[in-house]
């Protein structure tokens, strides 16, 4: 599907029709892996379901359905009519477009149940002709009727328990699986979000969607994340490989490390080598399977392994089109962190590479910054990421030393240039908690496969908690009360009607049970992992390395210790405000930004600078 017309709710999938018996039985079958379906009404404004399934056209009246969602991260769905008893599974499907349409039919079928049906007679007697018209986009009334069953299902909803049991995934089977929906719909039932893209995101997805490769950058707050994840909403799943630099920036996607994906363990064996790995691997399969790939955090690949990859797509692919005719959607911010490198080591950037000019045709810088509202904080963040240090500015960051950011019992995170630091000093504060501990251990649903796990989830395995343990909150739970990744809270105790969960007090004002929640992300060989975990981290430091792309409630930062170009400026912007940051051990020195970075910064948008000022006129 290359377009994200809101307005169009039909799907293009693959798709399955199970016809059933009376007892659920399947009597026949039809599966085409190209096939539309649409949603609309008839002569007589019956809700109706038109399906186009290869030569096979057909349509039915949509009277009781169930919709199961189980694996909807995944772009497949199932829909269960009564009458006809019959099964429509849905696969590969852009999960963005496929969360509109299930949204659509369930507030359309909630909506039409209060509308009195021509009898039969009447039918009979009509001189209408047959007709179908497309339905109309969900209105204002149908989101507040969608909403408040949301609501009123999530009170139904159970919590997962301490130390749950892994669910094994069921083959699909007509008449046998699903026959109760599951019990939580959340991509169906939640509210449903009205967020819009902003022009310049605007451009960026009608680049990806005409099948450009694709570079996005911007400054820390831009919405990359955010768009990311709308791009990944509108493409194929099962073409579509999500990864990024990090294990924990792969997870946010859905996705895995780059390294994963490639099949080619570091990549410092010579070319040929390398392919020769791909090419007696499963990771074979990947390579051919891909037609798009993502890459988050870009920033912090190694150029020559960027290029070593152009090679291997080229060849595994048999396609001598730059990247093997795989299309490219990039997205991260050469001003944050660079390449880890050895002591000594001098790695390329990735627009440094020959494969880069080759393979990008599109380059587009996001402008404006939604993480900070004050116009002042966001100039000084603009001048440390460009490697500014004047004294006036350094004199500003100084002034937040003493500032008091610490709330009802929550301390500001510290955030430290060296990873070593930060298990020693959450580990220490624990230890000198008085109380009992608690644990929680994760469950996964692939366990000879925990330590990949560990490495692209942002929750490990296991968590020792006390009351007085500050902790922060690594998964979006509830936009709107402000629980939301980074959300900064300290233990209170444990809820002993529910499993002794842990009870947190969150910055925001809010007090929550945490419940274990789910993180899915694919695996190189396609299998979809799954982790059940509490959704905290000890939080008295974090690294600057794990903070970015986070958004903390209160941030202490000490930049003694900087080594990196990027380092100072990701760890500030980290910070919502000027009020929730106190800045320790600053100098001009600790503000660097690389000189080829600004340069090709400089360079991308004298390129766009005719087409960044008529973007407006683009889309209109």
């Amino acid at each position: 599907i290359m377009s994200e017309n809101l307005e169009d709710i039909s799907l293009l999938c693959s798709i399955k029709i199970c016809y059933l018996d009376g007892k659920g039985n399947m009597t026949q079958s039809i599966a085409n892996p190209k096939s539309f379906i649409h949603l609309g009404r008839n002569e007589f404004r019956d809700l109706v379901l038109k399906l186009e399934c290869g030569k096979i056209n057909a349509s039915y009246n949509v009277k009781d359905v169930t919709l199961h969602t189980k694996f909807f991260k995944e772009g497949k769905s199932t829909i269960t009519l009564k009458d006809p008893p019959l099964q429509i599974f849905i696969s590969n499907c852009p999960t963005g477009k496929l969360g509109i349409f299930l949204k659509t039919l369930m507030a359309k079928v909630e909506k039409h149940k209060t509308v009195k049906a021509p009898s039969v007679k009447e039918r009979l007697q009509s001189l209408k002709p047959s007709s179908f018209q497309e339905i109309s986009p969900l209105t204002a009334i149908d989101i507040n009727v969608l909403n408040n069953k949301a609501a009123a299902l999530a009170t139904k909803q159970s919590s997962w328990p301490q130390t749950p049991k892994a669910a094994k995934r069921k083959r699909e089977n007509c008449g046998q699986e699903n026959n109760t929906p599951n019990r939580k719909i959340a991509p169906i039932a939640r509210p449903i979000a009205s967020r819009l893209l902003t022009n310049e995101q605007k451009h960026v997805l009608s680049a990806v969607l005409s099948g450009r490769n694709v570079f996005f950058t911007g400054s820390a707050g831009t919405g990359k994340s955010f768009l990311l994840k709308r791009i990944l909403g509108a493409l194929a799943p099962e073409s579509t490989f999500a990864t990024a630099s990090t294990g924990v920036a792969a997870c946010q996607i859905g996705g895995i490390t780059l390294h994963s994906f490639a099949g080619i363990g570091t990549g410092n064996a010579p070319i040929q080598q390398c392919i020769d790995q791909v090419q007696r691997k499963i990771r074979t399969l990947s390579w051919k399977q891909c037609k798009h790939l993502i890459v988050d955090e870009i920033s912090m690949v190694d150029g020559e392994f960027f290029q070593k990859l152009e090679k291997i797509a080229r060849v595994v692919r048999n396609n001598d089109k730059p990247f093997g005719g795989i299309q490219l959607i990039l997205s991260g911010d050469f001003l944050q962190l660079p390449p880890v490198s050895k002591k000594g080591e001098n790695k390329l950037f990735c627009f440094q590479s020959s494969a880069w000019d080759k393979c990008i045709d599109v380059n587009i810088e996001l402008h404006a910054v939604k993480r900070q509202s004050d116009r002042n904080f966001i100039q000084i963040l603009q001048d440390v990421r460009k490697g500014r240090s004047s004294a006036a500015l350094i004199q500003k960051l100084k002034s937040t030393s003493n500032q008091n950011i610490d709330k009802d019992g929550i301390l500001a995170t510290k955030l430290s240039t060296h990873k070593d630091d930060v298990d020693i000093i959450n580990k220490s504060h624990l230890e000198q908690l008085t109380g009992q501990s608690q644990f929680f251990f994760a469950v996964d649903n692939a366990p000879d496969l925990s330590q990949f796990i560990n490495n692209h989830c942002p929750v490990g395995n296991k968590l020792e908690l006390k009351v007085g343990a500050q902790v922060m909150l690594m998964k979006n739970l509830d936009l709107q009360r402000g629980l939301v990744n980074g959300a900064r809270g300290v233990v209170l105790g444990f809820d002993p009607s529910k499993q002794k969960l842990p009870v947190v007090k969150f910055a925001c004002g809010a007090k929550e049970v945490i419940n274990y929640e789910k993180w899915s992300f694919r695996a190189h060989s396609g299998m979809m992992l799954v982790r059940k975990m509490l959704p905290l981290k000890l939080a008295w430091a974090m690294s600057i390395h794990n903070s970015q792309g986070m958004t903390l409630d209160c941030v202490e930062v000490s930049l003694a210790r900087v080594f990196e170009c990027g380092q100072a400026y990701v760890a500030l912007s980290r910070a919502r405000c000027l009020d929730g940051l106190r800045v320790l051990d600053i100098e001009p020195s600790s503000i660097r930004a690389n000189a080829q970075v600004l340069k090709f910064y400089s360079q991308l948008r004298f390129a766009n600078s005719s087409e960044q000022s008529s973007i407006n006129d683009y889309l209109d």
